[in-house]
């Protein structure tokens, strides 16, 4: 949650500054703010809304060059979205300026400690508790200042600091929430993801837990808590320029719904060859995969549902007990983990809070650690014993697509690797799927061919007061993302829900009112579904249905239906059926003129509790 960018360097214009922190925007975007400094000259802006609005303001200034920089967009967590609750926030003694993402857990009893030494507040945050906590220590070195500070502060914290006494230098921390470095020939840039400075360097330094970066002009220097000093490795930066941009698409989300089939190919590409599946990076032995006897599964929002989805199809081909929880109970439950069990955490940012605190839950209880990530430089990545990586680029939209499907395909795959090496599948039916699966980017893109006819169907749709998604077995985990999608981008209330299920309440919301999606391809609970729809149809409710192109039993039912083409193995369908309701979602929320990339309330990386 929220986005902090940094400076230090050759000067740069204020413009590129903030095109750097609009790259971060999909962190949090209810208040923006920019302090910056050249040649004694200071500049400190902010406002609550869009960075736009922060443009807007700063119009004189963008062409002014800085050589010093801190900029922030904001996800509240304490405070409301105002102006004075925006970061930068300065101490009220000895000009420190900060930004911060995380939560001071103790600001309370901080506060209460700095109002007793005189310091005076203006904001609710507990950021300006941090802040005011750094100029207490103050005494002529920002960094030593921020080691003393750093010491009494319990949470999870980014900070980026500078003093206008010190304007040679900024100070980064990393303590539970991510931060890295940026290496170019101007100079140095912090950042809170990699997006941000992908125009601008060619180098990144990725900050670990508990250390603190000095930047000055001419080098970095890399600090653990204890202020010993640290090796610097950087890593080259992989991600195209033009993949942080919408090139020609209204909105990244529909791009990154386009960019579905390339993704899946890309993958087929890196983790197949010769009806082979081959994890080169698997740091888990053959020998210790054939004798698991568990496997815990956890993950957050659109993850955990691809976690859900992993169920279906691993223990039925594998034959392992397989549990799944979302990260944030999984947390808190006493669980029973052997040594020889295998937990699987799955997360595209790889920062997400409550999937870290599970995975180190875990891995006490001795657990093997395997993560699906999309970030490699991420902390769950650095966490893990082992790691899948899913190729499926940046993602700027809040709401999960691409990284959605790629984390269903990944986990496919190793499911058929498991059983492959299990011999609970057989070679030649592991080639027959494998097949399929080489061929689900082909059918993607059929479906993408529907779009006008979806957008069609979804103004129809889109007066709704409410939806239910319905699916059965594989494809409930498919309601329950289709339900998702759509609350999450046109704010509309939706509820997922296994079929099977409906007669036990459900069906009481359904009226000539209510819309419901139906999930029915032609599977082996194919007639339990179409019962299904003859319940609803019975109590008038608009049906939209999900189906394959020769069921003409649902389509009687079905007021719209959306076609998706038809698999030998219907275990593979909720990678089609995704992409039906994502866009059906989009559509949606543009008929209603909602804010699609940036939805209100969420940001894209929960790195918060």
């Amino acid at each position: 949650m929220c986005g902090i960018f940094g400076y230090k360097g050759k000067k740069v214009k204020l413009s590129c500054l903030l095109d750097g922190l609009q790259r971060l925007e999909y962190r949090g975007y209810d208040s923006c703010g920019v302090a910056a400094y050249n040649a004694g000259n200071f500049l400190c802006k902010k406002n609550s809304g869009k960075i736009t609005q922060l443009k807007t303001n700063l119009k004189a200034n963008l062409g002014n060059q800085y050589s010093l920089a801190l900029l922030h967009t904001r996800w509240a967590t304490h405070g409301q979205p105002t102006k004075a609750n925006a970061h930068p926030h300065k101490s009220f003694k000895k000009n420190i300026y900060m930004v911060h993402n995380g939560i001071i857990e103790n600001y309370l009893d901080l506060k209460n400690k700095l109002k007793g030494k005189g310091y005076k507040f203006k904001s609710d945050t507990d950021s300006e508790v941090a802040v005011n906590l750094i100029a207490s220590h103050y005494r002529g070195s920002i960094e030593k200042a921020v080691f003393s500070a750093v010491k009494e502060l319990k949470g999870s914290f980014a900070l980026a600091v500078f003093s206008e006494s010190e304007p040679d230098k900024v100070v980064g921390v990393r303590n539970k929430s991510p931060l890295l470095v940026g290496v170019s020939p101007q100079g140095y840039f912090l950042a809170s993801d990699l997006p941000a400075i992908v125009p601008l360097a060619k180098e990144a330094v990725y900050l670990k837990e508990k250390q603190v970066v000095v930047l000055d002009s001419n080098k970095i220097n890399i600090y653990d808590f204890q202020q010993k000093k640290v090796k610097v490795n950087k890593e080259k930066i992989k991600i195209k320029n033009e993949e942080a941009k919408k090139k020609g698409f209204k909105h990244f989300m529909l791009k990154e719904i386009y960019q579905q089939p390339k993704v899946l190919q890309d993958a087929l590409n890196i983790y197949t060859k010769k009806n082979q599946i081959n994890f080169n990076q698997l740091k888990l032995s053959k020998s210790y995969l054939k004798g698991i006897k568990n496997i815990f599964i956890t993950a957050c929002g659109t993850a955990f549902h691809a976690a859900c989805v992993a169920k279906y199809f691993l223990e039925r081909h594998t034959k392992i007990k397989i549990e799944v929880d979302t990260s944030s109970e999984f947390r808190y439950r006493d669980f029973n983990v052997d040594k020889g069990d295998l937990f699987i955490a799955i997360s595209q940012s790889g920062e997400t809070a409550d999937t870290l605190a599970a995975l180190k839950k875990a891995k006490k209880q001795k657990a093997k650690v395997l993560s699906i990530c999309n970030v490699l430089g991420s902390s769950l990545v650095r966490e893990s014993d082992s790691f899948i990586y899913t190729p499926a680029g940046p993602e700027i939209g809040v709401a999960s697509t691409k990284a959605y499907t790629a984390q269903l395909f990944c986990l496919y795959l190793f499911s058929l690797y498991l059983a492959t090496i299990k011999g609970t599948v057989s070679g030649r039916e592991k080639n027959k799927m494998l097949e399929e699966l080489s061929r689900v980017p082909f059918h993607q893109r059929k479906i993408l061919k529907q779009t006008r006819k979806i957008s069609a169907i979804a103004k129809k749709f889109s007066k709704m007061g409410c939806f239910l998604f319905l699916g059965r077995g594989i494809n409930f985990p498919s309601a329950l993302e289709g339900a998702l999608k759509l609350k999450e981008i046109s704010y509309i209330p939706a509820e997922g829900y296994p079929a099977g299920e409906m007669k036990h309440g459900p069906i009481a919301l359904i009226d000539e009112y209510r819309a419901v999606v139906c999930i029915a391809p032609m599977d082996s609970l194919h007639e339990k579904m179409t019962s299904n729809l003859q319940e609803i149809k019975a109590r008038k409710g608009k049906i939209l249905a999900i189906i394959n192109p020769a069921d003409k039993a649902i389509l009687s039912f079905a007021d719209q239906a959306v076609y998706i083409p038809k698999l030998k193995f219907q275990e593979f369908s909720p990678l089609l059926v995704a992409v039906a309701l994502q866009l059906f979602a989009y559509s949606v929320a543009k008929n209603l003129g909602a804010e699609i990339d940036q939805p209100r309330n969420l940001a894209k990386s929960v790195t918060v509790e």
